[in-house]
């Protein structure tokens, strides 16, 4: 049966070479990852002049630090000299320079070369054009976003207005404050399935009353099939008996406190393309990044938000943690056993989508999109 062929409550996928094409993936790589704004690192983790952290953006690690003047500043990790790689640690610190390994051309938190064994003997060499290369960067929810393209599509559009277009209200997700909270745990996971499935399944709640049996006891919803994202402004309302978005609907910590009465005992979840997942709840925000490194691998790095007082407190953050680390690691073991389908002959020309999913085949049309241009 061809996708013409479907009956109304069905619509088509894309085909499973999409999941597991080398070729296809470059292409994100290049026309996706490295062309749009990417959320790279949590602010607070370059919160001094010299700390860094690499993060790998398509085919490109980059460096992003502090400088001297308190400005975050992103470059690609490769030595202008002979193209060796800067840092090679995942996180660190410097105390003036950025130096190479390999031939010690040194270059200062702004990227500006400052040093180099005889580089006193070539006068002709500017110092900013054999700097390193810079890559944009902004602020927002207290993340770094970084875009590599020359010239960036509108911030303003495709990453604030992917939380408008999700809340309906362009306020309602500065009320959680995100910027202002802390960290109060971080779980890297390493996801043998490509990227896509992980957004797809982030998108709809079809699976939830399948997997998903402690989320679904605090969202009660959620067990209808219908994931919060299919509605403009819906945030799916906390179980009468659930105190807080906890892993036994216990009270959860301090509420943040300019959510307001119509967000409280609601939980909202946002989707900026191409690899950001935003989480709202009352007492933390949470944020998933996805770090796609192979059409069959994706490491996902989420970070819980709290308020700060509650975290320096050494409040114990268990039982809230643990929901959704518990519902990561459902959703990430149902993704990695679809991978190995998408190899099928059954499934080289895609699935369906049945109603309450409906709206993941505006994602597939993007990334098609995405990949015409």
């Amino acid at each position: 049966m061809t996708a013409t062929e479907l009956p109304p409550s069905l619509l088509s996928t894309l085909p499973g070479d999409a999941y597991t094409s080398a070729e296809v993936f470059a292409a994100e790589q290049e026309r996706i990852f490295e062309s749009l704004w990417f959320c790279a690192v949590r602010a607070s983790d370059v919160d001094a002049p010299g700390r860094f952290r690499t993060v790998q953006v398509g085919r490109e690690s980059v460096i992003v630090t502090r400088s001297r003047d308190g400005a975050v500043r992103a470059f690609l990790n490769v030595c202008r000299h002979r193209g060796a790689q800067l840092c090679s640690e995942e996180s660190g610190e410097v105390r003036r320079t950025l130096r190479c390994t390999y031939h010690a051309w040194s270059y200062d938190l702004d990227g500006r070369l400052v040093a180099a064994p005889n580089l006193a003997t070539m006068p002709d060499i500017d110092r900013t054009t054999y700097g390193l290369i810079a890559v944009h960067v902004r602020e927002w929810l207290g993340y770094v976003w970084v875009c590599l393209a020359d010239e960036p599509p509108s911030f303003e559009l495709d990453v604030v207005g992917a939380a408008t277009e999700r809340l309906g209200d362009p306020e309602a997700i500065e009320r959680y404050q995100a910027a202002e909270l802390a960290v109060g745990r971080r779980i890297r996971y390493d996801v043998a399935a490509n990227w896509k499935l992980i957004v797809e399944n982030f998108m709809e709640c079809y699976h939830c009353a399948t997997i998903h049996p402690e989320l679904t006891d605090v969202l009660p919803e959620f067990a209808r099939g219908y994931a919060a994202q299919y509605y403009v402004g819906h945030g799916a309302e906390f179980a009468p008996k659930a105190e807080g978005f906890t892993i036994d609907g216990s009270a959860g910590v301090a509420r943040i406190a300019n959510v307001t009465p119509e967000q409280d005992r609601r939980y909202y979840a946002i989707t900026v393309k191409p690899q950001t997942f935003v989480n709202l709840v009352p007492d933390q925000v949470i944020v998933l990044r996805m770090f796609p490194l192979a059409a069959d691998r994706t490491i996902v790095e989420c970070d819980w938000l709290f308020r700060k007082d509650v975290v320096d407190a050494g409040t114990d953050l268990s039982r809230s943690v643990e929901l959704f680390h518990r519902v990561n690691l459902q959703d990430f073991d149902a993704c990695e056993r679809c991978q190995p389908g998408m190899s099928s002959r059954a499934y080289a020309r895609g699935g369906v989508l049945v109603p309450s999913e409906h709206h993941i085949q505006a994602f597939h049309a993007w990334v098609a999109a995405k990949l015409e241009n």
